[in-house]
């Protein structure tokens, strides 16, 4: 590829109706079908968008280009002004499907024929988490800690229906009739809705208080990271390359869930110390979120999230893996033969009332390989949440639960297992589910403290303000101007 060529590619044309980095203008039958999409999606928006903030001047990052300088541009703009498109990393000349039976084959720029099914269904499934989660959080505005905090859930929202114009536009382009079907479904289905729902379980629960929000950016986007990494490595070229743009904007989903739950901590280990005491009450009284509490959301988030991975044994997952159409997370650097014929992993099952591990043939444990790397990364961050609780001087520490916890599908869907990996009965498991998992009290609680704050500066009194404000500006500094 030229240099002209290549700047071409990483800069994104801001002067047609759908701003894109891939000659949109070049195809117009591809145009004009995205064209006619665009008003649904904007319909979809001011329906199921950020509740009453049409108005607002919200300061967004918005890229120009998909380089490391030019992905980042910052200024005030109305939301359903922001400039969606659709936006690929650069091709790698020379690339090569990376695993499965296909590997060591240059990469493909069109849909294989025999895997088409497959690699439709891998993005519907993507596509339909993008919407559903700007479903969940519409109220969150309603009752937003702060203005900084109101402008990093738009931040969130308008990259989340960035990512949906990701999908949608590798649907129409590649899937003809069928995709352009699908495209419309995905603003058809409802989060919660009990007769079109979203796909995939967790993109249906309500996320109806800040620290659910935190909880859910945290967690269930560190799944869209790993799924997005997985994709990343796909066969399928612009899948691909879709993928690895939209991760440069996931991370800032799970920055503002991981700093979040960071500063109701520093808050409630303040009121702590202040107090003198780790009453739950007492410390409810004085209007911030008690340690166990945070716990409890903990568990529910952590547990809801890992069910996203699917089966702990999937055929799908070997077949998606064997056609090259979806890797494993940071496939290239690992050691092995990448064809994984003849390998084993271990998975957890119940036996006799006990978890017990068996070995499966690694190609069908893929899920649960993704799912073991996610909670590796996942802890991370509990463990620096609890430094935080540490620095304050505080005996208590937070901490994931086993990942046989809570489980809704695969082999452990419904065993009664403890937090800490017992297998429990279920008269036990019923009797202790308000101390595991947050109960309807901990959640009408959590909600009581939900009053909106929005004078620059100022911050509710159960969350601490951040260390530092966004692109260098104050903490103070108007992130959202109301019209």
């Amino acid at each position: 590829m030229s240099l002209i060529q290549e700047t071409r590619m990483s800069t994104i044309n801001y002067s047609e109706k759908i701003p894109n980095n891939v000659n949109l203008s070049e195809d117009k039958t591809l145009q004009r079908a995205l064209e006619h999409w665009q008003p649904n999606y904007l319909n979809w928006w001011n329906d199921m968008g950020p509740d009453g903030s049409n108005n607002f001047d919200v300061y967004l990052r918005t890229a120009v280009s998909v380089d490391a300088d030019g992905w980042a541009q910052f200024g005030h703009v109305k939301m359903p002004d922001y400039r969606w498109g659709i936006f690929l990393n650069p091709k790698e000349e020379g690339r090569q499907v990376n695993f499965g039976e296909h590997k060591g084959e240059a990469a493909w720029q069109d849909v294989p024929g025999e895997h088409r099914a497959n690699l439709r269904r891998i993005i519907v499934t993507q596509g339909d988490t993008e919407p559903a989660s700007v479903e969940q959080q519409r109220h969150l505005g309603l009752t937003c800690p702060s203005q900084y905090d109101l402008r990093n859930l738009f931040q969130v929202n308008v990259e989340e229906g960035r990512h949906l114009w990701a999908m949608v536009y590798l649907l129409h382009k590649y899937f003809g009739r069928d995709g352009r079907e699908e495209a419309e479904a995905l603003l058809d289905r409802r989060s919660g809705d009990s007769d079109n729902p979203r796909i995939l379980q967790a993109f249906n629960e309500p996320t109806p208080d800040w620290l659910s929000f935190y909880m859910f950016t945290y967690f269930t986007d560190r799944d869209g990271k790993f799924q997005l990494c997985a994709l990343a490595e796909s066969g399928f070229d612009p899948l691909a390359r879709t993928t690895k743009f939209m991760l440069t904007e996931e991370a800032h989903h799970m920055f503002v869930g991981e700093s979040g739950v960071s500063r109701v901590i520093a808050r409630t280990c303040q009121v702590m110390n202040e107090l003198k005491t780790d009453d739950p009450a007492k410390i409810r009284a004085a209007g911030v979120i008690d340690l166990p509490t945070i716990q409890r959301y903990l568990n529910f988030h952590f547990s809801v999230t890992i069910d996203l991975f699917g089966a702990d044994e999937s055929s799908n997952a070997a077949i998606f893996y064997n056609s090259g159409l979806k890797g494993r997370y940071e496939e290239t650097k690992r050691g092995d033969d990448h064809r994984l014929q003849g390998q084993t992993y271990k998975v957890l099952g119940l036996k006799e009332g006990h978890l017990i591990e068996r070995e499966v043939p690694m190609l069908n444990a893929l899920n649960e390989v993704l799912r073991d790397d996610y909670i590796k990364d996942s802890i991370g961050g509990v463990q620096r949440w609890n430094k935080v609780i540490e620095k304050a001087g505080i005996p208590f520490k937070l901490q994931a639960p086993h990942k046989a916890f809570n489980r809704k599908i695969g082999t452990l869907a419904g065993a009664h297992i403890s937090p800490d990996g017992r297998a429990v009965s279920a008269t036990e498991f019923a009797a202790r589910q308000n101390e595991w998992l947050p109960s309807v009290e901990d959640r009408a609680f959590v909600a009581s403290l939900m009053g909106r704050v929005t004078e620059a500066g100022k911050f509710a009194n159960w969350i601490a303000p951040p260390v530092m404000g966004i692109n260098r500006q104050p903490v103070d500094f108007d992130y959202v101007r109301f019209n």
